[in-house]
Order: structure tokens, then C-alpha cells, then sequence
């Protein structure tokens, strides 16, 4: 038996999700249903559609600064924009397009158009907008617990954007009558909706707080802002898994692409140092 695995959004520290798939690909511990948010869902649906972590791992560390599109502009910019642009629309922010487009790309490479072609189980939370309510593009909907707020039919590539949404950095994601915003809103680690698809043991995996400190800049508040945000919307989610992997972060900012390397190790090497219980896990 194997295990199912949840993974929270964190920006450029979701490659770490990276790290912690390698080092449990090397221990020869199976994945039986895999679920992501924003940065999660990224590294999620690479991987459940067949692609192997280090690849992964290549792939966000060669198209990261594509991806994001905002250089070393701060965040606040992008929420300056969109205020005084409110006529307009979403101005200066990114649509997420191209992330759209490059998931779909690698989809075909492997066969698949749509969630529902993909093999192993996947969850993806995003939130609408408009409704304030949590949807889960799957290829694995629970029968006994079907519902309005599952979504099957959709492409890999528009369920990964509209999980990866972060309000004031994309614009919301536009997909039938719903406009999709960052999963992470009100669903930072699916472990719940994992479990509803999976009958093996859940591991949560999330990111440490990083203090702030008198030297703190506006991005050190802001991703402690998120910290807390995040830990306290995932308090349930948390105590429904068997056991909480928590990765370190140095530090590193949403869009901090110069630690990529740095949380890519940070994630496997928090794995190696809770072998023995994730093994005991998945016996």
C-alpha cells in the first residue's frame, strides 16, 4: 500500500513539493492519490499525469520567471494597478495564459485533453470569486458524495491556472459561468478531499512560518501574512491527515526564483529525515 499526499500553495517554494516526490520516489513509497493548491496543483498535476519529479523540477526551474511575468516588481504594484484600473479590468496583471497554455502543452504530450484522462487520482481546489464557494476539478469525484461543487470536464491546464490564481498577481481565471481565484483562499492543503478519493494513509505537506525580525522587508510580512492565513484556514484539513511534513523556506518570498534550488532540497531532505515514519505509514 502506498500513501495519498496533499500539498499546500506557497509560490516558488511549491518546488519543494518537488523535493519531497523525489525522495519518495528514491525510497520506492507508491503515491495513491495526489492533491495540490495553487503552487501544490502545479507540482500535482505534473505528477500525476506520469511526470517524474526531477523532471518537474526542470520544468519550474526553466519557466518560473516566464510564468510569473512581473520581474522584481512588488506585489503592491500589481494591486496599485488593478485599483486604479478598475474600469478596465485587470490591468498589469497577469492572465495566466501562458501557464494555461504550457500545462495543456505538456497534457498532450501525455495523452490527455481533459482532468478525467489522467490515471491517478487528482484533486484541485479553486475558489469562485463571484459565489465565495471552494470547487474540485477531479478526475476522481467521490460517488457517494457527488455534488454541484465537483468538476470533471476540464483541461489540466485551466484547473491548474485557476487553482494558481493569487489575487493582485492574476487575474481570476474565466471558465463557464465562474470567475476562479487562488484555491489557497479557502482550501491551502486539500487533505480532506484527498482522503474522500483515497483509502490509504494522507501526509500534509506545508511550509514554516518564517519569523519576522526588525530587518523584515514588506515581502517578509506579506509571506507571514500568508503563513498564518494559510495554517489557520488548513487547521482542519491538518487534523485529518496521519502526519504533517512542515519543509523550511529560508525566507524565500513568493517569487523568490533565486531559492529555487535552496526548497527543492529543503523538501527532499524533510522527507529522508521522517523516513521511518512514512514508512510506517504506508506498510
Amino acid at each position: 500500500m502506498g500513501i495519498g499526499i496533499a500539498l499546500a500553495g506557497g509560490g516558488i517554494r511549491g518546488i519543494a513539493h518537488a523535493g519531497v516526490l523525489k525522495a519518495l520516489e528514491e525510497n520506492k513509497i507508491e503515491i495513491d492519490a495526489i492533491g495540490g493548491t495553487s503552487a501544490g496543483s502545479i507540482v500535482a498535476a505534473l505528477y500525476a499525469m506520469g511526470y517524474k519529479p526531477y523532471y518537474i523540477y526542470v520544468l519550474f526551474k526553466k519557466y518560473a520567471q516566464e510564468i510569473i511575468n512581473i520581474g522584481n516588481a512588488p506585489i503592491i504594484n500589481g494591486i496599485g494597478n488593478f485599483v486604479k484600473n478598475k474600469k478596465i479590468g485587470f490591468a498589469g496583471l497577469n492572465d495566466g495564459t501562458l501557464l494555461e497554455k504550457m500545462y495543456n502543452e505538456l497534457a498532450l504530450k501525455k495523452g490527455v485533453k481533459v482532468i478525467g484522462d489522467i490515471k491517478l487520482p487528482l484533486v484541485i481546489p479553486a475558489v469562485d470569486i463571484a459565489e465565495a464557494k471552494e470547487y474540485i476539478f477531479t478526475n476522481c469525484a467521490p460517488r457517494d458524495n457527488l455534488n454541484d461543487n465537483y468538476i470533471t470536464e476540464i483541461s489540466i491546464g485551466k484547473a491548474v491556472r485557476a487553482s494558481s490564481s493569487f489575487p493582485a498577481v492574476f487575474c481570476p481565471c474565466e471558465f463557464k459561468n465562474h470567475m476562479f481565484l487562488d484555491g489557497g483562499a479557502l482550501d491551502n492543503i486539500p487533505v480532506i478531499h484527498v482522503k474522500k478519493i483515497c483509502k490509504s494513509k494522507i501526509i500534509a505537506v506545508n511550509f514554516k512560518a518564517d519569523p519576522v525580525e526588525e530587518n523584515s522587508d514588506i515581502m517578509d510580512i506579506l509571506m507571514k501574512t500568508l503563513d498564518i492565513m494559510g495554517n489557520k484556514i488548513a487547521e482542519k484539513e491538518l487534523e485529518q491527515s496521519d502526519l504533517i511534513l512542515t519543509v523550511p523556506t529560508d525566507r524565500a518570498g513568493l517569487f523568490d526564483i533565486e531559492k529555487l534550488d535552496k526548497c527543492y532540497k529543503f523538501g527532499y531532505d524533510t522527507v529522508i529525515q521522517n523516513l521511518s515514519k512514512i514508512k510506517a505509514l504506508s506498510i
